[in-house]
């Protein structure tokens, strides 16, 4: 799905003038007149960032950031605003606005800062993805298997895990090379590094062989 560049602004003149300069740009741009007209269209699945005018009827562009934030949408935002509020900026981008602009911004200067925006936007959905492969490789395990990439991730030899689960050297061993293959790990150093981007409970009780 193609990044979009989504702009969202009462002054018809500035929305089409925004709207230019991103196409002019080589990148997919869609302007909204309004937050209620933006929000009704927005989803998490859309990948992109918000160009959002602050003071706007109806909606604010700080309400908006609101809903999206209770909705669960991460989308990077820069506000455009026509003077300049230290505080308001201070909140916006506390609440995780990537930038705050006073009106009027070279154009070039805005693109910069959009580019900047989408590469944010991509890696964070990278990131997320990355994370939801892990997880779903880490549920496929069975609960001793767990265990066992606990023990080895906490730097544990394959001895003290057997002693410590009550199991032979042996069934570690195979418990150990199934996790592995599951979690498509290379070395330890690469298993550790999955068990934290995962961020998965991993039960330490006794259980089955």
């Amino acid at each position: 799905m193609m990044a979009t560049v989504y702009i969202v602004d009462d002054d018809a003149a500035m929305r089409e003038s925004l709207l230019a300069l991103v196409e002019s740009a080589g990148l997919k741009a869609v302007a909204f007149e309004g937050g209620n007209a933006f929000l009704a269209a927005c989803t998490p699945e859309l990948p992109g960032c918000l160009v959002l005018d602050v003071a706007m009827p109806g909606l604010s562009g700080l309400a908006v950031q609101t809903e999206l934030a209770r909705r669960g949408i991460e989308l990077p935002i820069i506000f455009l605003t026509g003077r300049g509020d230290v505080p308001m900026a201070v909140r916006a981008v506390k609440a995780g606005a990537v930038d705050f602009l006073q009106k009027p911004i070279e154009g070039k200067a805005l693109l910069a800062r959009i580019r900047s925006a989408l590469a944010h936007d991509e890696a964070q959905r990278r990131t997320l993805s990355d994370g939801a492969v892990l997880r779903a490789r880490y549920a496929s395990l069975t609960e001793r298997e767990r265990q066992v990439m606990a023990l080895a991730v906490a730097g544990k030899t394959n001895k003290e895990i057997a002693r410590a689960l009550g199991i032979s050297y042996r069934t570690v061993e195979i418990h150990r090379g199934r996790v592995m293959r599951k979690m498509d790990a290379q070395t330890l150093v690469e298993l550790a590094d999955m068990a934290r981007v995962s961020e998965s409970p991993v039960p330490l009780a006794d259980g089955g062989d």
